[in-house]
């Protein structure tokens, strides 16, 4: 994992804290993580998208593993100051809100489909995503992550 990453979403925690939620909301493991290496580095080198964001008003992304850096062509620093919101289109913000309200009533939902702009203004359709929310050790909620592996260039 590169040195320079900072901030909540690069550490072993954060890193636990996707992995744990995801295994108590879905019951199935986030990825294969193997216990002779550190989790956020596996993470982070998962070739499945992997991204989540706080608990802020306007949520900010605070976590984008290699995938979802390399998807949305963003560098950690802009990807981790990014209103969440914004990785959609505007037509498409209206709709992710409301999904995302779903998610917080529900606890996770499987098998969102939506499309999403990345820095450049490159469209993608991610399919069969799975988002969650980030439950902590004393219950208190994190905010929402989400994984894909399935994507398509619009």
């Amino acid at each position: 994992m590169n040195e320079t990453l900072s901030g909540l979403g690069a550490t072993e925690d954060h890193a636990r804290l996707l992995y744990d939620s995801f295994l108590r909301w879905t019951g199935k493991a986030l990825i294969q993580a193997s216990p002779n290496a550190s989790l956020k580095d596996q993470l982070f080198q998962s070739s499945t998208v992997i991204l989540s964001h706080g608990t802020e008003p306007d949520p900010v992304l605070n976590y984008g593993n290699q995938a979802a850096l390399s998807l949305w062509e963003m560098p950690w620093e802009t990807f981790t100051g990014t209103p969440s919101r914004l990785t959609a289109e505007p037509m498409e913000r209206q709709e992710r809100a409301r999904f995302f309200e779903n998610v917080t009533r529900d606890g996770y939902v499987d098998n969102y489909t939506g499309i999403r702009i990345s820095l450049s203004g490159r469209r993608f359709y991610i399919m069969q995503a799975t988002v969650w929310n980030l439950i902590d050790e004393q219950n208190q909620y994190r905010g929402q992550a989400a994984t894909f592996s399935d994507f398509r260039y619009c």
